[in-house]
């Protein structure tokens, strides 16, 4: 049965879906935007809301078990595919080692206007 993943450290959701759900010995994270999960406020700008989405995506898997080195997969929205350097830049920082596989697409539209959104899959396997 899968079990749905929430915390309060990162952005409730804005629609009817869960940040998160394992199941099994995966954990699949909702995307998530540049949102300060306190405020609600969106970031300024692509670099600061990508640093922004991974911050809120860190704090979903904590809660599932999980870090960015138990990552497998991940997808990046742009909405606009010459933010693709310095997206990367950002997402680089965090996967110095082992970066999982990724898929980056530019899309019409984002939540909020949102200029990047990233979502991730996990393996985390149960203890």
């Amino acid at each position: 049965m899968p079990q749905i993943i929430n915390t309060p450290a990162a952005p409730a959701a804005i629609g009817p879906y869960s940040q998160a759900i394992r199941a099994g010995d995966f954990v699949f994270t909702s995307g998530q935007i540049g949102l300060d999960p306190t405020s609600g406020a969106l970031a300024e700008g692509v670099e600061a809301q990508a640093r922004q989405a991974l911050v809120n995506l860190a704090a979903v898997l904590a809660e599932a078990g999980a870090t960015f080195a138990d990552v497998a997969k991940t997808t990046i929205f742009l909405a606009d595919m010459a933010d693709f350097q310095s997206v990367n830049q950002v997402y680089a920082a965090q996967f110095t080692a082992a970066p999982p596989a990724r898929s980056t697409v530019q899309v019409a539209g984002l939540p909020r206007r949102a200029l990047v959104e990233i979502e991730m899959v996990a393996f985390v396997p149960l203890r």
